[in-house]
């Protein structure tokens, strides 16, 4: 029995099978639209704030 799952970018549906190429997603396309929001920030995993360095305190 074939194991379906929706697309996380547009919802069609998506056999998990090693013949997926694309699994999770449905295709390319929509492969490339999730990592463009997790590049953009639009997705991102909720935690606490890291403080950075100021360039005033970084070390020489």
């Amino acid at each position: 029995m074939t194991t379906f799952v929706k697309c996380p970018t547009c919802g069609k549906q998506v056999a998990w099978s090693e013949d997926s190429r694309w699994k999770p997603f449905c295709s390319e396309r929509c492969k490339l639209i999730d990592l463009g929001a997790w590049a953009d920030g639009s997705h991102s995993i909720p935690g606490e704030k890291v403080l950075q360095k100021s360039d005033s305190e970084s070390e020489d």
